[in-house]
C-alpha cells in the first residue's frame, strides 16, 4: 500500500469532531419556549418528566441555601443580579468584588434558570390545553415558587390560568381556591395598587372570596385608611406567600408614614419611628435618606425644630 493509499487521513477529522463536540447540555435547557415554536413539550409525558426535573432542581437550590433566612437572601439576590453582573467602573472596583457577591450572582443565575424552565412548562401546558390534576399540581408549584422569588411576571399569568381555566375543569378544594383567590386579591391591591378592583374580585360577583382568618379583609381596610400600624402588624402574621406579595406595598406605606410623622411631630422615639415604618433606623438613613437627627442617647429623634417666635 502506497503512502497515498494509507488511511491515516481519516483520523484527523474524527479527532477534530471529538474535540468540537459540545458538553452535555443542562436538562432544564433541553427545550425552548413553546411561545417561540417549541412543540416537543406538548407531549404529556415530556411535561411530567420535565416537571420532575424542575422540582428536583428547585428543591436542591432551596436546600443548598442553608436555612430560611439565607434562602430569603438568595431570592432577594435575584433582583440585585443585574447590578452585580454589571461591569465595574475600573480595575480597583473589579478587585473589590467579594466572594459573597459572586456567590449571590451564581445563585441568581441558577434561580433564573429554574424560573425560565417553569415558564417553558407553563406555556407547554397552555399550548396543549391541559387542565387535569397534573396541570393543577404543576401550576400550584410554579405559583408558590414564583411568589417567593417575587417574579410577578411568572406567578400572575399562572395564577390567572389556575383560577380561570384549570379550576373550571378540575376544581380545587375550597381551601385551595380561597388561598389562590386571596393571593390574586392581594396582588391587585398591593402590587397593582388597584383597591377598587381588589374589592370587586373579593365580592360575590367574581370570586365570592371567604377569608377564614380575616387578614385579607383587614389588609384591604388598612390600605383604604392608610393605616400603617395595622399593615405592619398584619405583615408579621400572614403566611409566607401573602407576606411576599405584601412586600410590593411596603415602600409606599413606609414613605406615607414618614411624611405623616414629618408633618406631625417635632421629636419622636426611635423605636416608635421604626415601628411605624417597619424598618430599622440605620436602614431608614441608608435606604430612605432620612435626615432627621438622632440624639446622643440613641433613643430620641429630632424630626423638625420649632420656629422661634419673633
Amino acid at each position: 500500500m502506497t503512502s497515498q493509499q494509507r488511511p491515516t487521513g481519516r483520523r484527523g477529522p474524527s479527532m477534530q469532531w471529538s474535540r468540537l463536540k459540545s458538553a452535555p447540555s443542562d436538562p432544564l435547557e433541553a427545550y425552548g419556549l413553546p411561545s417561540k415554536g417549541e412543540t416537543r413539550l406538548n407531549d404529556f409525558r415530556a411535561q411530567e418528566s420535565y416537571y420532575n426535573k424542575i422540582v428536583e432542581r428547585y428543591m436542591k437550590f432551596c436546600a443548598g441555601a442553608g436555612g430560611a433566612d439565607k434562602l430569603a437572601q438568595q431570592f432577594e439576590a435575584l433582583h440585585l443580579a443585574s447590578e452585580a453582573a454589571a461591569p465595574a467602573a475600573g480595575p480597583t472596583a473589579q478587585k473589590t468584588l467579594s466572594a459573597r457577591s459572586i456567590a449571590n450572582r451564581n445563585s441568581s443565575i441558577e434561580l433564573e434558570m429554574v424560573l425560565s424552565a417553569m415558564r417553558k412548562l407553563r406555556e407547554a401546558i397552555v399550548a396543549s390545553h391541559r387542565v387535569d390534576r397534573f396541570a393543577q399540581r404543576a401550576y400550584i408549584f410554579i405559583i408558590h415558587a414564583s411568589i417567593l422569588s417575587r417574579a410577578w411576571e411568572s406567578y400572575l399569568p399562572a395564577l390567572l390560568y389556575l383560577l380561570q381555566n384549570i379550576h373550571e375543569n378540575t376544581p380545587m378544594t375550597t381551601s385551595e381556591f380561597n388561598e389562590f383567590a386571596g393571593l390574586h386579591i392581594l396582588d391587585v391591591a398591593c402590587r397593582q395598587g388597584d383597591l377598587a378592583t381588589a374589592f370587586r374580585k373579593k365580592s360575590k360577583v367574581e370570586y365570592g372570596y371567604h377569608d377564614p382568618t380575616g387578614r385579607v379583609d383587614s389588609l384591604l381596610k388598612a390600605l383604604v385608611m392608610d393605616d400603617w400600624v395595622t399593615f405592619w402588624r398584619l405583615s408579621k402574621r400572614v403566611e409566607g406567600y401573602q407576606k411576599r406579595i405584601m412586600e410590593f406595598k411596603e415602600e409606599d406605606i413606609r414613605i406615607h408614614a414618614l411624611k405623616c410623622m414629618g408633618r406631625s411631630y417635632f421629636t419622636a422615639d426611635r423605636s416608635f419611628i421604626e415601628k411605624c415604618t417597619g424598618r430599622s433606623w440605620e436602614e431608614l438613613v441608608k435606604k430612605n435618606g432620612v435626615g432627621w437627627e438622632l440624639q446622643e442617647d440613641g433613643e430620641k429623634v429630632v424630626i423638625r425644630v420649632p420656629k422661634t417666635k419673633r
